[in-house]
């Protein structure tokens, strides 16, 4: 018994931090697309930084609770209920069996996190319980799939309510103007400093290619003088330039290696923000000091208990 999936929505996977020390042999990391939520989903519940959650993408996710727990909504504004009741996300909840939980469309953000106190209880695959569907790994059928009608995925009941809540000025505002900081890669000399200036000065848009892999943008095209590289490895936020000029951010379940160059990478945090937007959204860069953003980081992971570093930290 734990949680019986009665709609899985458009997507809904199970995440948990990441499935790290892989990339060499081809093992795409994964994780929670916006690590923010994932994080505070866990914190408010007192679970350890890495518990098996599960990420809703776009909403339309119903679920019923077959023994008594407590439960954390984190992340984008999907409407959700509990037995017809509405609920605010960035908080926990008292269930009992025989409740149902329903997300609905996106108010606010593209995607939700649910937590249960304790985590759910999923074998892991590689170190972790992580979906990529891409690679055919981990999940709760530990081949890489979504959740479907009818999946169970147990976790242990808790009689202890716990109630907590994020505060207000710690939660992001998924409608506000969205300004991605960008640490400079070593490839950046192949623009010129008329590209580079273009680049930072330049609004784009998210497009509708758009996934876990990475969002593709479109705007003023940016030139590089690299007719391609040698496919080399490629990091959590690396911000590729095609031909076409385009910028392409590559996120969670990127590919392990690629062969456009890259004018530099999107920090983590900014990266989780960018994940709650989706089509027709306007995004701006901006030059990013990599020691400013390291030690911001380090606070981060401080803050969350992070005993080891996080992918793209």
């Amino acid at each position: 018994m734990g949680l019986r999936v009665v709609n899985p929505g458009v997507m809904s996977m199970v995440v948990d931090i990441g499935r790290g020390g892989f990339q060499h042999i081809g093992v795409t990391v994964g994780g929670p697309m916006d690590e923010h939520a994932y994080l505070w989903a866990n914190r408010l519940l007192g679970n350890h930084f890495s518990s098996s959650q599960i990420e809703i993408t776009w909403g339309l996710f119903e679920c019923e609770i077959e023994k008594p727990t407590t439960l954390a909504i984190a992340g984008a504004d999907l409407q959700a209920e509990i037995n017809s009741t509405p609920v605010e996300p960035w908080s926990t909840y008292a269930v009992k069996a025989g409740d149902r939980l329903l997300f609905n469309m996106p108010k606010r953000g593209l995607r939700a996190y649910l937590a249960v106190k304790g985590g759910f209880s999923l074998k892991r695959v590689l170190g972790s319980s992580t979906a990529v569907s891409r690679d055919g790994l981990g999940g709760l059928k530990e081949d890489g799939s979504k959740l479907a009608h009818g999946d169970l995925l147990p976790f242990t009941p808790d009689y202890d309510f716990i109630s907590h809540s994020v505060e207000e000025n710690l939660i992001p505002d998924y409608d506000q103007p969205l300004e991605l900081g960008v640490t400079p890669g070593y490839q950046k000399d192949h623009f010129s400093t008329v590209e580079l200036a273009h680049f930072f000065s330049a609004e784009y848009e998210i497009t509708q290619n758009i996934d876990r892999m990475g969002y593709r943008l479109s705007g003023p095209s940016i030139q590089c003088d690299l007719d391609g590289i040698v496919s080399e490895g490629i990091s959590y936020g690396a911000i590729q330039i095609p031909k076409d000029g385009q910028p392409i951010i590559l996120l969670r379940d990127r590919q392990t290696i690629g062969g456009y160059p890259k004018v530099g990478c999107v920090n983590t945090l900014d990266a989780a923000r960018l994940s709650q937007r989706g089509p027709g959204t306007v995004v701006k860069f901006k030059p990013q000091d990599p020691l400013k953003a390291e030690g911001k980081r380090m606070l981060y992971n401080r803050f969350f208990g992070l005993s080891t570093p996080t992918t793209g930290s």
